[in-house]
């Protein structure tokens, strides 16, 4: 197994690994639809890896086990510490409980600091507690928890006053 940066001649590969994450986040009550935002998953992996924020990780035969997608946080507001973010991780069923997770996360908080991060952050789904074990196991922990309610649009105004 090894991590490098993808060619963008693989960025169709990575949206399909793309696709099927987000479809597997589905079962999790991710929103986020899969196949729907298959054009806009490719111009984002392309971005990454011309960048420099997208590695693979490749079997023996030389292909994509896995990849990782990350890049340091930049906005509007001065933060008291430059963050890194890990926007998608993803191993293909078939290589999981191999370590390649493990050894794209630890290539991908690698590249952060030498970007400058001072820290990692991560979104994972609530009730993916696998994800959270894993995410748990490489030293993250809770930091910022996102609330949720579903709220009924079906409501004739005025009839819930």
């Amino acid at each position: 197994m090894r991590v490098e940066p993808p060619g963008i001649d693989e960025a169709d590969a990575i949206a399909d690994a793309w696709v099927a994450l987000a479809a597997d986040q589905q079962s999790y009550d991710s929103y986020l639809l899969s196949e729907e935002n298959r054009a806009t998953a490719r111009e984002s992996v392309c971005r990454s890896i011309v960048t420099g924020g997208m590695l693979v990780a490749r079997t023996e035969a030389d292909d994509i086990a896995g990849f990782v997608q990350f890049s340091v946080e930049s906005g509007a507001y001065e933060t008291s510490v430059r963050k890194g973010l890990v926007e998608n991780l993803f191993v293909a069923p078939d290589q999981r409980d191999r370590g390649v997770g493990s050894e794209l996360l630890e290539a991908a908080e690698s590249a952060l600091v030498a970007d400058g991060a001072e820290t990692v952050v991560l979104d994972v789904m609530a009730d993916n507690e696998a994800a959270r074990r894993f995410y748990r196991r490489h030293g993250y922990d809770q930091h910022r928890i996102t609330m949720l309610k579903d709220v009924e649009t079906d409501i004739p105004p005025g009839e819930n006053d």
